[in-house]
């Protein structure tokens, strides 16, 4: 029987990510964490003869959300800029997740036409000792991967 060896398993905070806004590349070093979902849309598909209800695919969904601390304006200029004249925007976020010591390497996904559902405009707590940060939602349209986890051995 084998098993997973400790060294393989990856360090989230040794991730890299960029945001690509019109044609800038951001690199995200204030960011804390990322999380982006693909849902599936999927159809019931009732079957004559049989007493469930079977189901197929029809299409997915890319949401995630973006949690950063709150020392940037970009995306507070992007929503700015929304707010003014209607003009929505677009970016493409990149994110390695890549561990020296690990067998596995490196995987490099690619979220493409993102969009901010939401953002905050001001923000201040002066009853905590936590550092400021702010989470945004954001959907996606496309997903590729450009580097993929090698496959591990075990022991």
């Amino acid at each position: 029987m084998a098993f997973m060896r400790e060294s393989d398993a990856i360090s989230g905070k040794q991730a890299k990510a960029y945001a690509t806004i019109n044609g800038r590349v951001e690199e995200l070093f204030y960011a804390k964490s990322i999380e982006a979902t693909i849902e599936k849309n999927k159809v019931d598909v009732p079957v004559l003869g049989k007493t469930n209800t079977g189901s197929r695919s029809a299409g997915w969904k890319g949401s995630g959300t973006l949690t950063v601390y709150y020392v940037t304006s970009v995306f507070r200029q992007l929503m700015r800029n929304f707010v003014k004249t209607g003009q929505d925007f677009w970016f493409d976020l990149q994110i390695t997740n890549e561990e020296p010591n690990s067998g596995s390497g490196k995987q490099t996904a690619m979220l493409m036409g993102c969009n901010l559902d939401s953002i905050i405009a001001a923000k201040f707590d002066a009853t905590s000792d936590d550092m400021l940060d702010e989470e945004m939602p954001f959907t996606f349209s496309d997903y590729d991967l450009i580097d993929q986890f090698n496959a591990i051995t075990g022991a």
